[in-house]
């Protein structure tokens, strides 16, 4: 009896999956690439590991998803509130992709950019073009932006950012990689313009109370960190035409999106505290808050390329304090997720029942 309750808990969870739940694997991939800048191996190696191992669970429960719960994952890509999430797929496959990279596994690094740059095409056109055809069931388009938006921009820098990192071990296709780091990043710059545009048009037009403020709206910083890291990679490229046209607008527009990413902390802090003590809206654990903790760990290893990158050695030194921070956070969110799991999943109803009295 307890076995057949366990199996239909799982079934529930995965036919319930979110698009967004491999923000899990992003958080935790940035995480192993920040300790690595730190200096602390041991640490970003049993990350990495984290990371790889939750990328393959999260790739097996979606492909169950996708044979037996098919009609549920379709509702989620036509859901325009939700369906961006799809693209931290995207995001988490380059993201271990770049982590191996960096630890000298280029062969894998490589194979997890043919995924990921494949994924980023095809979601890039599937994902927008069904959410505008899914509007009529849904409601106005523009009422659905949200902070989820900002993950096509991520998913697009990322791309950006594995291209880059493998550029230097590969000599055979370094103009190629030069190419494709330059063309997902430029993308990316436009649709973080557009999506800024979107979303502040939903905030300003439609009415926002404290559960619209979510946490997917970190996205938006997170979003102008790897942004920031795609830029100081490919200022570190070899010369290539492609590379030598775009190096000072790289740069420079690295330069301008961490400012305004470090301008948006802030607000972001202020809109939780208006969410969470002004309205009280209780603080648990949901997997949206891995759309927190990436951006964290992306904000320190932007600092901490860019400082490098640029010789901005403040820079870099906010970065490499930052980081530690994000990594506590990450911590606090992954036991809360343990705890989640165990709670909903792994005990018997009776059992979370009789703990909860």
């Amino acid at each position: 009896m307890t076995e057949t309750t366990l199996r239909d808990r799982m079934v529930t969870g995965i036919r319930t999956l979110i698009p967004g739940y491999f923000a899990l694997v992003m958080a935790t991939g940035i995480m192993s690439v920040g300790m690595a800048n730190q200096n602390v191996p041991s640490l970003s190696g049993a990350l990495l590991i984290l990371a790889m191992a939750c990328y393959v669970v999260l790739v097996s429960l979606n492909v169950i998803r996708f044979i037996r719960f098919r009609s549920a994952m379709l509702d989620h890509l036509r859901d325009p509130s939700i369906s961006f999430g799809y693209f931290t797929f995207v995001a988490g496959t380059d993201v271990v992709g770049t982590a191996l990279t960096n630890r000298g596994y280029v062969g894998a690094g490589f194979g997890l950019l043919i995924v990921g740059s494949v994924a980023w095409l095809f979601l890039g056109y599937v994902v927008p073009w069904s959410a505008v055809l899914g509007r009529c069931r849904q409601g106005p388009i523009l009422a659905k932006a949200n902070g989820t938006w900002f993950i096509w921009v991520v998913g697009s820098q990322s791309v950006a950012v594995l291209a880059a990192a493998l550029e230097p071990n590969m000599l055979g296709i370094r103009r190629e990689l030069a190419i494709l780091a330059i063309l997902s990043w430029s993308v990316g710059v436009f649709l973080y313009a557009a999506a800024g545009i979107f979303v502040a048009a939903r905030m300003m037009l439609f009415q926002l109370g404290p559960e619209d403020l979510n946490p997917p709206y970190f996205v938006a910083m997170g979003a102008t960190a790897i942004t920031v890291v795609a830029g100081a990679r490919i200022v570190e490229m070899a010369d290539a035409p492609m590379v030598a046209a775009t190096r000072g607008l790289a740069a420079g527009m690295s330069v301008v999106f961490w400012a305004f990413g470090t301008w948006l902390v802030p607000a972001l802090v202020v809109a939780g505290v208006w969410r969470h003590l002004v309205h009280k809206i209780p603080l648990r654990y949901t997997a949206p808050l891995w759309s927190v903790v990436f951006p964290l760990g992306m904000y320190g290893v932007g600092s901490h390329y860019l400082g490098h990158a640029d010789n901005l050695p403040i820079v870099k030194a906010i970065g490499d304090i930052e980081i530690w921070l994000a990594v506590a956070v990450w911590l606090v969110t992954f036991l809360g997720m343990l705890a989640h799991l165990t709670r909903t999943v792994l005990l018997p109803p009776r059992v979370v029942a009789s703990a909860t009295v």
